[in-house]
C-alpha cells in the first residue's frame, strides 16, 4: 500500500513486512543465495553468493539433524565441493546421515 496525497506521509509504502514479504525474502536469501535448501534425498548446499564475499557460516536443522555449515570462497565461481564430517562428498546434496545422528559438519568450497 502506498499512502495517498491526503496522508501525512504521502508516497510512503506501508506494511510490506506484514504481508508475507519477510517470509519470502527469508526463503530467497537462505535457499537461493546461501543455497541451503531441502531435497528429497538430503540437504542441498549450492551457494551463489557475490564474488566479494569470503564465505559464511550457518546452522540448519533438517529432519531432526543439526547441520553446521561453513562455506569458503577459493575462486570466483559457484562450483562447489563438499566435505561431510571430514570426508569428501560428491555433488551438491549432502546425503541423509545414519539414523540417530545428531549433528553433521559440512565444509563447502566455492571455486
Amino acid at each position: 500500500m502506498i499512502a495517498g496525497r491526503d496522508a501525512p506521509a504521502h508516497g510512503e509504502a506501508k506494511n510490506s513486512w506484514l504481508t508475507g514479504t519477510a517470509a519470502w525474502n527469508y526463503v530467497a536469501v537462505t535457499q537461493w543465495i546461501l543455497g541451503i535448501r531441502p531435497a528429497h534425498n538430503g540437504l542441498r548446499i549450492a551457494p551463489v553468493i557475490p564474488s566479494g564475499w569470503p564465505g559464511f557460516k550457518a546452522t540448519r536443522v533438517f529432519r531432526g539433524v543439526r547441520y553446521q555449515i561453513t562455506v569458503e570462497r577459493a575462486g570466483e565461481g559457484t562450483t562447489v565441493s563438499h566435505t561431510v564430517d571430514g570426508r569428501p562428498a560428491e555433488g551438491e546434496t549432502v546425503p541423509l546421515p545414519a539414523a540417530g545422528t545428531a549433528e553433521v559438519r559440512v565444509e563447502v568450497t566455492l571455486r
